[in-house]
């Protein structure tokens, strides 16, 4: 992990449970689908579409980059918000608060595009959403889910305390997370103005 210094990069490396999140698999795919290579991005992009059980959600958001640019904007939009429920969701069961703010940098780097797109056609947009919901709650998650500990406050700091809440919380936290999901859906659709 690093920490940004006007001038300079200052490496910082995880200690304690921190140093044994594997974010291998997730880091390896993320440099794929952002290669200035178009064949590397397709092929990547292919690879992750196979197994996206398999990968942290900020592939699916880096994915989503790349199926706008081969033009299929419902498939980015699709995965774009997959990735965003299962952040929220790993932000929800990280005991660090302080580490949910990588869900807002990753809507902020990948998000204005998706919505432009998802947001023009409401029923669209809510099909796309409905889908993402129903596709995260049969899916199971093959990935270490600790990956958003390393942005919060505590990778810094260190911490002697558990990175996650105990797993018999996760079930109930899951379906809290992808009902106030469609909740907030609910509430962006209401605020869309719709053509007269």
């Amino acid at each position: 992990m690093s920490e940004g210094i006007p001038g300079r990069t200052v490496v910082v490396e995880p200690t304690g449970e921190h140093a044994t999140i594997d974010t291998a698999l997730a880091r390896d795919a993320i440099a794929g689908l952002l290669d200035t290579d178009p064949e590397v991005r397709r092929r990547v992009a292919e690879l992750v579409e196979l197994e996206p059980e398999r990968v942290a959600p900020p592939v699916l958001y880096a994915l989503s980059e790349v199926l706008l640019d081969q033009g299929r904007p419902a498939d980015a939009a699709f995965w774009f918000y997959a990735g965003q429920l299962r952040a929220r969701f790993d932000a929800r069961r990280c005991t660090d608060p302080t580490a949910a703010a990588a869900v807002d940098a990753l809507n902020e780097r990948f998000g204005g595009p998706i919505d432009r797109f998802a947001f023009t056609d409401p029923d669209r947009l809510r099909r796309t959403v409905i889908r993402a919901v129903a596709w995260d709650r049969r899916t199971p998650r093959h990935y270490d889910h600790r990956w958003i500990a390393l942005h919060g406050m505590s990778a810094y700091l260190g911490s002697d305390g558990p990175l996650s809440v105990p797993a018999e919380e996760w079930e109930a936290l899951a379906a809290r997370t992808r009902a106030e999901y469609l909740e907030g859906l609910r509430t962006a659709l209401r605020n869309i103005p719709h053509p007269r």
